[in-house]
């Protein structure tokens, strides 16, 4: 199974779960495991290293980066950039009202703005049928 690696801001998950939820649901029809590492993984204050370690293993094992960045996300930026230099596709999620990330955006292969849910999946379906592994 090919698997995507989910990154989404830890403070702010909870303001997108029905994205989040649509998306496991759509990813797994075309067979792909959407890994979402907030909800998959918890660590302590103490832990950054292993946090981090742990982000990074994931990532080598995944094929391509999803980075929801509605909310600015400096962890997320981190998991871009990683992804970037590891030269994984990376898709970068944000609603149309968001504020523009350029340095997303220069790291991303392609930039997805979405209305709502129901927006989200429909560009979601299309980009699914576009991408190479």
């Amino acid at each position: 199974m090919r698997k995507a690696y989910f990154a989404i801001s830890y403070s702010n998950r909870n303001q997108f779960n029905i994205e989040v939820d649509s998306l496991k649901k759509l990813f797994s029809k075309h067979n792909i495991d959407l890994l979402v590492f907030v909800d998959t993984y918890n660590f302590k204050p103490a832990e950054e290293k292993e946090m981090m370690q742990t982000a990074f293993d994931e990532i080598d094992s995944s094929d391509i980066l999803i980075a929801e960045l509605t909310t600015k996300s400096i962890g997320v930026g981190i998991e871009i950039g990683y992804a970037a230099a590891k030269n994984k596709p990376i898709y970068y999620l944000k609603k149309i009202t968001a504020e523009y990330s350029t340095t997303a955006a220069g790291c991303s292969c392609c930039t997805i703005e979405y209305k709502n849910e129901t927006d989200l999946i429909i560009t979601m379906k299309k980009m699914l049928k576009k991408i190479k592994y």
